[in-house]
């Protein structure tokens, strides 16, 4: 089986409203090709909307919270996309306000009007500035063809997630990711292939970037599709990249089978000697 899948690199623009805000994401999906199978946005892409406020150059870190009130405005938008364009959109992560805090959550549309939602477990640092809480689920999803994990940016760089997504049989993680520094990029990059290589599995990296001048922090990084550096893929493990620096959109076919011979008889066989000394392990 043959998958398609884009990952939509996005840029931090200046809007006036949420229209605007929509415009930007239908322009940047007349790149997506409407074959493809998944469609990955980037972490807390909504972070754009705080400039609609007008005192917006006033804002703290504590502020980022207000994402919250756009939540319905982005559910419904991107579910009525999903179904329009019958593609499933991993719509990157906004900031989902509940009683106890704040969730920094991936949303899933599957094109047939059907929301879920993964949560980050595991929230950087800086994240507790905008009274941000964590999730306690890892789940997966089989949604289309494919059974699939999300690690949003710093959960990536948790080995025990990938592992556990690739133990109740996803093929792919995706991980929409927002990095301030260019550190930061390359951590979430380097971890992306590692997460691969470890659980022969596909990655699916996306990135916010670009910089608004005010409160809001730059966005590094360039979108990439990674498989296990072994063959049939590339040496380096990269299916498809992009080094543009504005937002673009990046598409590869992954083949599933390719992958499970791979893990039966690759050079690496890294997704069952994963669990093949569990007695030193244990040790």
């Amino acid at each position: 089986m043959t998958i398609k899948i884009s990952s939509c690199q996005f840029e931090l623009q200046k809007f006036d409203n949420f229209s605007s805000f929509k415009d930007q994401i239908l322009y940047a999906f007349n790149e997506v090709p409407l074959s493809s199978d998944y469609v990955l946005l980037p972490e807390l892409l909504t972070m754009s909307l705080l400039t609609t406020y007008n005192n917006y150059n006033q804002f703290t870190e504590k502020d980022k919270e207000k994402l919250g009130f756009f939540l319905d405005d982005y559910l419904e938008f991107f579910n009525n996309l999903s179904q329009k364009r019958k593609q499933i959109i991993i719509a990157g992560s906004t900031i989902e306000p509940t009683s106890r805090g704040n969730y920094n959550t991936s949303y899933i549309f599957d094109g047939e009007g059907n929301v879920l939602k993964h949560r980050k477990t595991h929230i950087f640092p800086a994240e507790s500035a905008w009274n941000t809480i964590e999730g306690d689920e890892l789940e997966i999803f089989k949604i289309g063809p494919v059974i699939f994990g999300i690690a949003i940016c710093y959960e990536i760089e948790i080995p025990e997630i990938a592992h556990i997504y690739s133990r109740k049989g996803a093929d792919i993680i995706f991980c929409p990711s927002y990095t301030s520094s260019e550190h930061g990029f390359w951590r979430v990059r380097h971890c992306a292939h590692a997460r691969s290589i470890e659980n022969q599995l596909y990655v699916v990296h996306c990135p916010t970037i670009g910089e608004i001048q005010g409160p809001i922090q730059n966005g590094f990084g360039t979108s990439a599709i990674i498989g296990p550096a072994d063959l049939p893929w590339t040496k380096n493990g990269v299916i498809a990249e992009t080094t543009s620096k504005s937002s673009t959109v990046v598409t590869a076919e992954l083949s599933l089978e390719e992958l499970y011979v791979n893990r039966k008889t690759g050079t690496a066989t890294t997704y069952k000697d994963r669990i093949r000394r569990k007695d030193i392990y244990k040790i």
